[in-house]
């Protein structure tokens, strides 16, 4: 290993082995050379001058790379793409001739870019309907256990686990058809030129629209693609990136929303991230236990929302046919916006599998703002025990002024329900029924169970609960 040099967090401690091989050196200059045999047999299966011979000596060189070779042409040439079109020939001197053949950089790098990402797409939507499916079922069990509401972050009408579970699972779901959505439209680049007008080809093909258009349509085919876009200029239109970078940035705040309901939650000490028999949570307060993984999800989305701005700023910028200032960018925005989705997902699900509930300190907490939100239960109930509706309304409200005072100016508990129960006024209401819990909480638990029939369960059907990969979390 390295110690002297910068190690990209991402790769050394965060992401999943295979998101960092999708986007290493091997996996993208291979795909360069599998692009280029690719376009040699579409070539002479149209017609043009290239042997056999030719086809099998790349085929036996796409993944024996010299990559010293390679960065010893590029500080020679200072262009990427030549280098490795010279180190690929050095390999292949039959084939040399044949390499590139009418084509522009961007055939390799775009096309190459579309097959990495269309790829990581479909590993973030297998890693996010396992998440979608563990919180279904987490949902399920806690569909009944009712919890205090809060709205503007104060206590407001009751919910349970269950339901606020799902508010989650909806923003995760509503991701996932985003994912599935960009990468089911995503084409090839195809065989374009290097404007986009396909004119090298046309000179190679002497004039033969037709063949030009089935070479652009055999490529894209090959390459696993149902077709390629319809015009480019010298790259695919940056917008795509943008619009992949949209569906991770909101994976990215979905998460992060999530998460941070979770710390607040650990701060209320009702729920909790899972916490390892021998993790230390501070260095200095030995009784600590921080929400660290859910605080590193909240650090990871933020970077990726932040990238967000700068697929659309490149998108925005590209003049004409194309400028070069989009290269660097990508090159950093686009593998490491996978890379951290990729550790977000693979932390979420961690989380979601250890939910800790403590059943106590939920019921608790409820039970000191529900005498408050009972008081109206209870004035109908005195009401049709036959009280006054407006004389029970002035006593509930001088009890409830008393009761604030108490807790606000004293630190007391809140003794609202004591002093209804032993007013006269209300003799004949039965407390307990008007403020057992699950009178509050309406139809969260039919939703849960409805919500997980409708959307939940279709996933777990589509991607399965056995299809996912043993990830191992960096902690």
């Amino acid at each position: 290993m390295d110690f002297e040099n910068y190690d990209n967090p991402l790769i050394g401690r965060y992401a999943s082995a295979e998101m960092s091989k999708i986007w290493g050196p091997q996996r993208k200059f291979s795909t360069w050379r599998q692009l280029w045999l690719v376009l040699a047999k579409c070539q002479k299966e149209l017609g043009l001058d290239i042997s056999q011979i030719q086809l099998d000596e790349l085929s036996s060189h796409l993944h024996d790379i010299d990559f010293a070779k390679a960065a010893e042409y590029e500080r020679e040439l200072r262009h990427d793409v030549m280098a490795h079109v010279h180190t690929f020939g050095d390999s292949c001197p039959t084939a040399r001739p044949i390499i590139h053949l009418g084509a522009t950089s961007c055939y390799v790098t775009d096309n190459t870019d579309l097959i990495l990402i269309r790829e990581s797409l479909g590993l973030l939507a297998e890693r996010l309907a396992q998440v979608v499916c563990k919180l279904g079922h987490f949902a399920e069990e806690q569909k009944h256990a009712a919890c205090l509401g809060y709205t503007h972050l104060q206590p407001a009408q009751p919910t349970t686990i269950g339901k606020r579970a799902c508010l989650w699972n909806y923003d995760l779901i509503a991701d996932l058809e985003a994912i599935e959505r960009v990468q089911t439209g995503l084409r090839a680049r195809g065989v374009k030129g290097t404007t986009g007008t396909q004119a090298s080809f046309l000179k190679l093909f002497d004039g033969d629209h037709e063949r030009v258009k089935q070479l652009d349509e055999a490529v894209s085919r090959a390459l696993g693609f149902p077709g390629s876009y319809a015009v480019t200029g010298q790259t695919y239109s940056r917008k795509v990136d943008a619009q992949v970078l949209d569906v991770l940035s909101g994976v990215a705040q979905s998460a992060h929303k999530f998460a941070t309901d979770l710390r607040i939650l650990a701060h209320r000490k009702e729920i909790e991230e899972p916490f390892e028999r021998h993790q230390i949570g501070s260095s200095a307060m030995a009784y600590k236990r921080n929400p660290m993984r859910s605080e590193r999800i909240c650090g990871l989305a933020r970077f990726v929302i932040s990238l967000q701005t700068s697929a659309a700023n490149t998108f925005a910028t590209q003049w004409m046919e194309r400028t070069l200032d989009d290269s660097a960018n990508r090159r950093l925005t686009i593998p490491q916006a996978f890379l951290a989705i990729d550790a977000i997902l693979i932390l979420l699900e961690n989380v979601v599998t250890g939910l800790v509930v403590y059943p106590q300190v939920v019921a608790k907490n409820l039970a000191e703002e529900l005498p408050f939100m009972a008081t109206e239960n209870i004035l109908m109930a005195a009401v049709e025990a036959g009280g006054d509706r407006q004389t029970l309304h002035e006593v509930i409200r001088q009890h409830s002024q008393a009761a604030a005072e108490q807790v606000k100016r004293h630190g007391l508990t809140n003794d609202l329900l004591h002093r209804l129960q032993i007013d006269p006024h209300f003799a004949k209401v039965d407390f307990a029924s008007v403020t057992d819990p699950q009178k509050f909480v309406g139809r969260a638990p039919e939703q849960v169970t409805e919500f997980n029939a409708e959307f939940v369960q279709p996933i777990q059907e589509r991607f399965g609960t056995g299809a996912k990969r043993n990830e191992t979390l960096r902690v």
